[in-house]
């Protein structure tokens, strides 16, 4: 069995088939994501095409709530409770995939979506071997210190340098949210490929980001096998 943990996607449906076809996982394979499926896209996004495509994977699939993905729920709430006659004084979602997705979802599939996402674990732990592994969306936490406010996992903190290269200890951490090439001039750790637009991995070796950028120009899709540290770029 295999764990491919995959980095932000932002409605890149292009760059998500064409993820899974470098992966070819089975179906005794794993997949965690680490949130961030909608919103942006660049010139063609997909966020229905997105969202049934990994619900439409023949594998153990697992989701963490990203905040692009919060909005968007909130935003379903917000919309659909409001009576329809004022709907049209309300506030247009920030991003685009709320008309994108209203264009071809009935309220109830909407509201089952939103549902869905704020159902998503902020954090998850693995082991594999003895490694043992954090995975969130912009940051992790020790788990034997309890829960911490969601937006820390989503958003992380104001200054997250300390934590990039500290990360916590005792674990393996990977997050998306924050573009790896803002690290381009971090000497505490370095790009596991191409520089500023791959991987990147802090000094202790502890503190993985796979956001690459996918979803604006020129940017790609990440992956990385846990098993074998083995990478995909999309």
């Amino acid at each position: 069995m295999a764990t491919y943990v995959i980095g932000d996607i932002h409605n890149s449906i292009k760059k998500l088939d064409n993820m899974i076809k470098l992966i070819s996982p089975t179906t005794k394979d794993q997949i965690i994501i680490l949130g961030d499926i909608f919103d942006r896209g660049g010139a063609e996004p997909d966020p229905v095409g997105v969202y049934f495509r990994i619900l439409g994977l023949n594998t153990n699939i697992k989701w963490i709530r990203g905040n692009h993905d919060q909005l968007l729920a909130e935003y379903i709430y917000s919309y659909y409770g409001t009576v329809q006659k004022k709907r049209s004084s309300l506030q247009p979602y920030r991003y685009n995939s709320f008309e994108l997705m209203k264009d071809r979802f009935v309220e109830v599939d909407m509201l089952n979506l939103a549902d869905l996402i704020m159902g998503l674990p902020l954090q998850l732990e693995i082991e594999i071997g003895s490694v043992k592994y954090l995975l969130a969306h912009a940051m992790t936490f020790d788990p034997t210190h309890g829960m911490q406010e969601e937006t820390l996992y989503l958003e992380g903190i104001e200054e997250m340098q300390e934590y990039w290269e500290h990360g916590v200890k005792g674990y393996v951490s990977l997050v998306g949210h924050h573009d790896s090439s803002y690290q381009h001039s971090n000497p505490k750790g370095r790009y596991l490929d191409e520089e500023s637009s791959s991987i990147w991995l802090n000094e202790q070796e502890n503190v993985y980001m796979l956001d690459c950028g996918c979803g604006l120009p020129n940017g790609r899709l990440a992956s990385i096998c846990l098993e074998n540290g083995e990478r995909f770029y999309s």
